[in-house]
């Protein structure tokens, strides 16, 4: 999983050894607070996906890492199979107009947004356990069954 950074002016994801070899990137992603318009929790993030990837690794359903290059505009991908993700909308920022990543801190990443923090970059893990939010597992939802259709009369 990535790490992200977050202080008062920007938020950075930190990438693997891994991340950055699957992403074809040689660095983190620093993206500048004030370029920052929208987060978005979601629960399926490959239908952000949008354009190709160019560069980046693409196995359908299992990882998604680099950048997605669309008419739209140039988005940064880390996703892992079907986890919980955040959607970042970007205006203004010098690379990308949308970061999707795969974190189980994305409720926590949306309120530290919204707080004022510390110069110093700090995990936001650490963040989460200060404000006393924790995330929580979405409950799975059943779907009723279908009664099977009658048999065609002979």
């Amino acid at each position: 999983m990535v790490t992200l950074l977050l202080d008062s002016t920007q938020l950075e994801v930190v990438l693997s050894g891994a991340e950055r070899a699957m992403a074809f990137r040689k660095g983190n992603v620093a993206i500048e607070r004030s370029t920052i318009t929208k987060v978005q929790l979601t629960e399926d993030a490959w239908t952000w996906l949008r354009g190709v990837p160019s560069p980046g690794t693409h196995l359908k359903g299992v990882v998604a890492m680099g950048t997605w290059r669309s008419a739209g505009g140039d988005d940064f991908a880390v996703i892992r199979r079907r986890r919980p993700s955040v959607v970042i909308d970007l205006e203004g920022h010098p690379e990308f107009q949308r970061v999707i990543v795969t974190t189980r801190h994305g409720l926590a990443l949306v309120q530290a947004l919204r707080l004022e923090v510390d110069e110093e970059p700090a995990d936001v893990a650490d963040i989460a356990s200060e404000t006393g939010s924790t995330p929580t597992a979405p409950a799975k939802k059943s779907r009723p069954r279908k009664a099977p259709a009658p048999a065609p009369a002979v």
